[in-house]
């Protein structure tokens, strides 16, 4: 995995585009150095990709399952054991379910006798869809925002963790655009900050105001009355509408419901697992307690003290106003609208 380093300037809408293939190998801006550095990490083989995916170097459920597409068509090319290049990226991330769903679309291209340029044109498609559906998901999501509202995210849901433009952060793009948004405020996301330094850099590359705030001042800024929506992403979505997405999501639904925030879910179908019944069934990724107990390679607690460091949470589906796809929009989801629109089984 060759590092290459780039300064890039300008500022409009929608400019990032951070996984992207090169014709033989996969480029990904390095997430873990920004917004200090912009590192772009070149890819040559599918474990490069998979070892990408477990540090953090491309992540966001979207971004995650077309890196991992484009992994299995570097295996191809190099002339690797499709099936273990599967497995070792399917391994890669347990929670986000998009992973799964693009390794299947590709496993099925492969059963078919897919050859390296025609998996390559699946990965490409796969990016193409996603970028499309987070348009059309921005448009249906800012539609539902009045005219001057603040809304506040959590973590990032832009292009970093997408094919481009993003699935809250894509709402949000659109919602300021439309002039339906007049204030952003993002919680900086322990123990990766990736609120901080990840979504506040969209923003700011992007020419959005943006407010930064600690993750515990979520609950007063909504008492104060200054919020009038929460509008978050999904690393999977249950047949009930239960939502996994980054560890703080929970609390923050909470607060929603009792202060009378309303409370968006914005993910592509891909998100959406009908074979998983509700939250409860849903595998939650735990990391090395280490990411809790230093900062920047600095240690910040004390020898000897214990952490325990979930990656996710789950949100139950009755906090939950709306849950926006680049099917449509479903209002108060439960089990039987998720039905409607998704149909039944794994999707």
């Amino acid at each position: 995995m060759a590092l290459e380093s780039s300064l890039s300037t300008g500022v409009s809408r929608d400019t990032i585009r951070a996984v992207q293939w090169r014709g033989d190998h996969l480029r990904l801006l390095d997430q873990r150095r920004l917004p200090h550095e912009e590192i772009w990490l070149d890819c040559r083989s599918s474990d490069d990709v998979a070892q990408a995916i477990r540090d953090l170097v491309v992540r966001g459920a979207p971004a995650i399952g077309i890196a991992a597409a484009w992994g299995v068509v570097l295996a191809a090319w190099c002339g690797a054991d499709l099936q273990s290049a599967l497995a070792k990226l399917r391994a890669a991330r347990p929670t986000a379910v998009n992973l799964m769903w693009a390794l299947d679309r590709m496993r099925a291209r492969v059963q078919a006798g897919a050859d390296a340029q025609a998996l390559a044109a699946e990965a490409q498609k796969i990016q193409n869809e996603d970028l499309a559906a987070n348009r059309r998901m921005g448009a249906l999501g800012a539609a539902l925002i009045e005219s001057g509202s603040a809304v506040l995210t959590h973590c990032n849901t832009g292009s970093l963790a997408t094919a481009g433009f993003g699935t809250a952060l894509g709402v949000i793009r659109a919602g300021v655009e439309a002039g339906r948004i007049a204030r952003v405020y993002a919680g900086e996301t322990r123990p990766w900050l990736q609120g901080a330094r990840l979504t506040m850099w969209e923003l700011a590359r992007d020419g959005i105001p943006g407010t930064l705030i600690a993750d515990s001042a979520a609950a007063h800024l909504m008492r104060a009355h200054r919020l009038q929506w929460v509008i978050v992403g999904a690393d999977r979505i249950a047949a009930n509408g239960d939502t996994a997405n980054k560890i703080g999501t929970y609390q923050l639904a909470i607060s929603a419901k009792h202060h009378g925030v309303r409370f968006m879910v914005v993910a592509p179908s891909s998100t959406v697992d009908m074979g998983t019944p509700s939250g409860e069934a849903i595998e939650i990724e735990s990391r090395d307690p280490v990411e809790l107990l230093s900062h920047a390679g600095a240690r910040t607690v004390v020898e000897g003290a214990n952490a325990w460091n979930p990656v996710f949470d789950v949100t139950p589906h009755e906090l939950i106003d709306a849950i926006v796809t680049e099917r449509g929009v479903i209002e108060k989801p439960d089990a039987a609208s998720m039905r409607r629109m998704f149909g039944e089984g794994k999707q």
